[in-house]
């Protein structure tokens, strides 16, 4: 057998890495090269799609279902594929960066599912884009393990039958990928980096597995988009030789125009689709970043303070069950971000009290599964919904059909009692500045305050501070939110923090640039789509 020709791509910018050459072959870029031949038109396309319905909301401040697919919706008759064995049961799903560390740890949680994520969870340094593809094809030969530097404690893999399914999450289409170049100097899409790597080392070792290449798929707004994965899909299997339908993807419902397009998303993936997810924080954002002009009724009070029983929130998922289950796929909850504190049970007593009536509460309203973010959360998940489903994999015959969710309720964020506070701008000021220099240095999950943050929160934090000083909101102190406040709270929490740490590991943090790229995505007139596009212009590696 001839040699692979060599791949039309190439990577720029990036000191070699340990093993690199285990992942980045030139039959893996070929590959990825015809996905991004193909696929980044279309893309592109979708881009500026998003921005034209973006300047719709802007004229109208409504959304609503699509007329043009009505018939999608009016059809009884279709279902998504049947999960496969390895997917049927997600009762408790872990989430996390696929470090080497968290890959071992996500592995033996007891989880049914863990989340290999590369996209909010993890900061897209060249690093931790190559060698979380190595450390997930070292997971699926069963050639990691990891030592703990600190205690010297090694840490193995558990057996198969004990380790839960693997399901990755690329980075989303708005993102590229700098260090990887076409002839022509333009970046392959991040999505397309991440999916075909892991889908081209991992997608045959996984079928002999008795698994299979599944993912979850982030920041989908509609579903021309979600049909644009569904191709990816098809060339992928046909590009590699293994039977359509392979390849299972679960849709993260984490933005306000997806969720007018819940059933539509499911139909274009139906050969592929295993079910859905409530993404709370990026769908805040969301809300907020599509109708961040459109007046009071559509600002948010504190972030804390919108919780799932909010009724524009429970509208979204009810509406995401039913859909589900009456198209055959799985409803998975959102993320318990609680981190539980080593020093104080009083902490962690309150806080799992909150966490176990959360996953109660989808439990009883028929998800199947649900995330968490710390092993430690994965007995109280599974306590809630073994109690409900026993030794049922999933509630999918729960067809919810006394919901009936109106385009309106999906909207009806005045409906809550709640109102901004200036705890609230603290707060998110503080998260905004801690998970930004976290990111500066490579590292996208940070426990702050207890909770696990990732680049969601960071959005929903810089999104709420932009619209309440837009719409010229009043705090419960009286104060009204103005770029000059968001200034002197950001100065207050930068000076805490060197107080806080040092000023020798101030020195040597992120600090100062974190707080003006913050104030930059707050304050600018000019909204950032993404904090993470100008933050990935600042990424160092």
């Amino acid at each position: 057998m001839s040699a692979p020709a060599p791949s039309p791509l190439a990577v720029v910018d990036a000191e070699p890495l340990p093993r690199q050459e285990e992942v980045l072959t030139d039959a893996a870029l070929t590959f990825v090269a015809e996905l991004h031949r193909r696929f980044t038109p279309r893309r592109d396309e979708l881009l500026a799609r998003r921005a034209e319905r973006r300047a719709e909301i802007a004229r109208t401040s409504t959304l609503d279902f699509l007329p043009d697919t009505a018939a999608v919706r009016a059809d009884d008759s279709w279902r998504v594929a049947p999960a496969p064995d390895a997917l049927n049961d997600r009762r408790v799903e872990i989430t996390g960066p696929t470090d080497r560390r968290m890959t071992v740890n996500a592995l033996n949680s007891g989880a049914k599912v863990w989340l290999a994520d590369f996209e909010d969870a993890s900061a897209p340094t060249w690093e931790n884009v190559v060698l979380g593809q190595l450390n997930l094809i070292d997971a699926h030969t069963r050639a990691i393990d990891f030592t703990d530097p600190g205690s010297g404690k090694t840490y193995a893999l558990r057996p198969d039958e004990e380790l839960a399914t693997v399901v990755m999450r690329p980075r989303g289409w708005h993102l590229n990928e700098r260090h990887l170049t076409d002839p022509d100097g333009t970046p392959v899409p991040g999505a397309l980096v991440d999916f075909g790597l892991y889908f081209f080392h991992n997608a045959k070792r996984l079928l002999d597995l008795g698994k299979g290449p599944y993912f979850y798929l982030p920041k989908t707004e509609s579903h021309l988009e979600a049909r644009l994965w569904n191709d990816v899909f098809v060339l992928a299997q046909d590009y590699l030789g293994i039977p359509r339908g392979t390849v299972r993807a679960t849709v993260l419902i984490e933005t306000i125009t997806a969720a007018y397009e819940m059933e539509e998303i499911l139909y274009e993936l139906r050969d592929h689709a295993s079910g859905l997810n409530a993404g709370r924080w990026d769908y805040l954002f969301s809300l907020v970043k599509n109708f961040r002009d459109a007046g009071a009724r559509f600002v948010l009070p504190d972030r804390n303070a919108v919780t799932m029983t909010a009724p524009f929130m429970r509208a979204y998922t009810e509406l995401l069950v039913r859909t589900c289950h009456k198209r055959g796929a799985h409803a998975i909850g959102g993320m318990a971000a609680f981190i539980p504190s080593r020093k104080d049970p009083e902490v962690n007593r309150a806080a799992f009290e909150k966490v176990r009536a959360d996953k109660d509460r989808e439990a009883n309203d028929g998800f199947d599964g649900s995330w968490v973010a710390h092993p430690d959360l994965v007995p109280i998940a599974m306590e809630s919904f073994d109690r409900v489903l026993g030794d049922r994999p999933n509630q999918k015959d729960r067809l919810r059909e006394d919901v009936d969710v109106k385009a309106e309720d999906l909207l009806a964020i005045d409906s809550l009692d709640a109102r901004p506070t200036y705890a609230g701008l603290v707060n998110a000021v503080q998260v905004g500045i801690r998970y930004i220099e976290a990111w500066l240095r490579g590292v996208g999950a940070v426990a702050i305050f207890n909770l696990m943050e990732d680049a969601a929160t960071a959005e929903i934090s810089r999104s709420q501070i932009w619209q309440w000083i837009n719409a010229g909101v009043v705090l419960d102190n009286g104060e009204r939110v103005t770029a000059e406040l968001a200034r002197k709270v950001a100065a207050e929490e930068l000076a805490a923090v060197r107080a806080e740490i040092g000023q020798e590991a101030f020195t040597a943090g992120n600090w100062q640039q974190a707080h003006d790229l913050l104030l930059r995505v707050a304050l600018d007139e000019d909204y950032a789509d993404f904090l993470t596009l100008p933050a990935y212009e600042q990424l160092k590696g």
